[in-house]
């Protein structure tokens, strides 16, 4: 037996569903960087400090850990590379067990 057909067009309308603005909902938040400071300490000698800074921190050129190792000496500590956390968890390990002394990390 053949089916009815309907007589009034079939809905199932209801009230209309508005997407939210995902403008206006979006929050951007990037991670913070963080810094590792290596200490001055009495037992490593400048040549070690450098050739360590230049081995472990990516990019680091001579004159440049030359530079970081003379702060270390001269004002106690030196930053030397900031960035997201990951990162700078494993080059300060690296420098830890190369035997610099070194800050906690902490947030840039």
């Amino acid at each position: 037996m053949p089916m009815p057909l309907l007589t009034q067009p079939f809905s199932m309308a209801t009230a209309p569903t508005l997407a939210p603005e995902k403008a206006s909902q979006t929050v951007s938040k990037t991670y913070p960087n963080y810094k590792i400071i290596v200490l001055n300490d009495d037992f490593n000698t400048f040549p070690y400090v450098a050739e360590c800074l230049m081995k472990y921190v990516p990019n680091m050129t001579s004159d440049r850990a030359w530079e970081l190792t003379h702060q270390i000496h001269d004002e106690g500590q030196a930053i030397v590379w900031v960035g997201p956390q990951e990162q700078a968890e494993l080059y300060h390990q690296q420098l830890s067990r190369a035997g610099l002394t070194m800050a906690p990390l902490e947030a840039a």
